[in-house]
């Protein structure tokens, strides 16, 4: 249970740290798309890179190098995430699981409803519905963080269940939702590759190099197939053998151990550096009032809030779920806020349902607003309602 905790303790306190990161970057990427180095930024994004083998050849800009390859290993880590909290964490069991999924169920049915309330007669922008649906977790911890020992970590652990949950929603709907004309051939050959990895996972293999291989023929296969490319990191990742090995820990926890720095503070602050420069250039008012950035914000702000303290005071009235220990109602508004900030899978769906340069400026007013609205209602909710916990010395 020790080490359990001690797991859980680590991965909190590097996601907090790569929620800071996160907001630098994002504050960076604000600032110069708005000066004199615009031009610059834009071109750099857009430079374009080609690998080719052969007669295989894939070339994109940077900016899709970062979207489809980079985030395909963030999302290999999310696929470790999730398996390991299934099979041997906090969604293990019924009794652990069921209120932060349906608290999750309703942070992601809220948003969604809500931005098709603002925009259900706008054909070219209701299929942006998912964007207001996701919660960035290292953001929402990042600012639990700065609340310091006024949250318990039972709060935390709260938190980090629903955003695993939420990513995991998040995965189905770019699958099913996200996906391009399928080609038959590419995506057999990347099924293929997954029951290969399937097989090493049975006879016990436990070396890296085999599932690295695979898994890049697999992102290869699904980026040509029109399912997203990054979805072949969950899918490989699934295939990482939990069990532990003799005298070592299993695979899951040392890649995970060994991807989490880079992902936290290379990765996603290079997602977040190329997608959040939106340009505020003759920006007004009635612009963050069209229906596909209202839609976005209130669904963050407004849809999160409803969607996760509604289901979860359903549950806990109706016996169904308790509360976590040592956590209130404050402490579930305060959460349910801070599910709200959407950011860094908001703007990754964002990029999957719009390709225009001028709506993807249009998501990212929205995802930024209703992104900053909700972390900063969650910070004060939480900050207003709690006070710093007594921290008992354990006897020498």
């Amino acid at each position: 249970m020790t080490r359990v905790l001690s797991r859980i303790q680590h991965f909190l306190h590097l996601e907090a740290s790569a929620g800071i990161i996160l907001m630098f970057t994002t504050i960076a990427a604000l600032i110069i798309s708005n000066s004199v180095f615009s031009g610059f930024y834009s071109v750099f994004l857009n430079t374009p890179i080609t690998v080719a083998i052969g007669s295989l050849e894939i070339s994109k800009a940077l900016v899709l190098w970062i979207n489809d390859g980079l985030m395909a290993i963030f999302f290999f880590l999310v696929g470790l995430e999730i398996k390991r909290e299934v099979l041997a964490g906090e969604l293990s069991s019924f009794d652990k699981a069921i209120l932060p999924v349906l608290a999750a169920i309703g942070g992601m049915a809220g948003p969604a409803l809500v931005f098709a309330w603002f925009n259900w007669g706008s054909p070219e922008t209701i299929s942006g519905w998912a964007i207001p649906a996701a919660t960035d977790i290292a953001f929402a911890l990042g600012i639990l963080a700065l609340l310091g020992s006024r949250v318990p970590v039972s709060l935390k652990v709260f938190l980090l269940a629903i955003a695993i949950i939420d990513d995991l929603g998040a995965i189905l709907i770019i699958a099913i939702f996200y996906s391009a004309d399928l080609s038959v051939n590419a995506l057999t050959l990347s099924m293929l590759g997954f029951a290969v990895a399937v097989g090493l996972n049975r006879m016990g293999v436990r070396k890296f190099a085999p599932y690295i291989i695979i898994g890049i023929f697999m992102w290869v296969c699904v980026l040509k197939s029109g399912v997203h490319a990054t979805l072949a990191g969950v899918l490989i990742a699934l295939t990482i053998p939990l069990k532990e090995g003799d005298g070592e820990e299993s695979m899951v926890h040392r890649a995970e151990h060994g991807l989490h720095p880079w992902v936290a503070f290379l990765i996603l602050p290079l997602f977040a550096f190329a997608n959040a420069g939106v340009s505020l250039a003759g920006l007004s008012f009635a612009q963050l009032l069209q229906p596909l950035p209202l839609g976005i914000a209130a669904g963050l702000f407004v849809g999160k809030q409803v969607g996760v303290f509604g289901i979860t005071w359903l549950a806990i009235n109706t016996k169904i779920a308790r509360l976590p220990e040592n956590v209130g109602w404050r402490h579930v508004y305060g959460v349910a806020c801070l599910t709200g900030v959407g950011f860094t899978m908001s703007l990754f769906i964002g990029s999957l349902a719009f390709s225009s340069p001028e709506v993807m400026n249009e998501v990212r007013l929205g995802v930024l607003s209703g992104s900053i609205l909700s972390g900063l209602l969650g910070f004060i909710a939480l900050y207003a309602t709690t006070s710093p916990q007594k921290v008992v010395a354990e006897p020498a």
